[in-house]
C-alpha cells in the first residue's frame, strides 16, 4: 500500500524560503512519478510541480508558472523521498500542500501533471505565507 507523508509546512514572512518533504511509503519511489499540488481556501487544487519516474521515456519536470525560478522539485530514490525547495515565497503561495504519486505514467510530466488522474495522495501540509 502506498502511503505519501508531507512535511515542512509552517508560517514564513513574504521573501522566505520552505522546503517540503514527501515521505513515501510501501513501494519503490524509483517508479512513480510524483506531484505536488496545492489548494487555497475557496480555490481549486492545482498543479505546482511535478517530476518523472526514473526510466521515463520523457524524463524531467513540469512548473506552474507562478513558481517557476523559485520553487525546485527533486527526488532522492534511495530515501524514497521527495522534496520541493520553495525560495521567495509570497502571499498567494498560501495553501495547503499535498504530494501525489502515480505508477509509470506514459504520458509527458507534463500532460500528467496538469491533466493525469493520480492514484495516491498524502494528507497535506499548511504553508502561509503572511507579514
Amino acid at each position: 500500500q502506498v502511503q505519501l507523508v508531507e512535511s515542512g509546512g509552517g508560517l514564513v514572512q513574504p521573501g522566505e524560503s520552505l522546503r517540503l518533504t514527501c515521505a513515501v511509503a510501501g513501494v519503490l519511489l524509483d517508479d512513480y512519478a510524483i506531484g505536488w499540488f496545492r489548494q487555497a481556501p475557496g480555490k481549486e487544487r492545482e498543479a505546482v510541480a511535478c517530476i518523472s519516474h526514473a526510466g521515463s521515456r520523457n524524463p524531467g519536470t513540469y512548473y506552474e508558472d507562478s513558481v517557476k525560478g523559485r520553487f525546485t522539485i527533486s527526488r532522492d530514490n534511495a530515501k524514497n523521498t521527495v522534496y520541493m525547495q520553495m525560495n521567495n515565497l509570497k502571499a498567494e503561495d498560501t495553501a495547503v500542500y499535498y504530494c501525489a504519486a502515480d505508477l509509470a505514467p506514459p504520458t509527458t510530466i507534463e500532460a500528467m501533471c496538469i491533466f493525469g488522474k493520480w492514484v495516491h495522495w498524502g494528507q497535506g501540509t499548511q504553508v502561509t505565507v503572511s507579514s
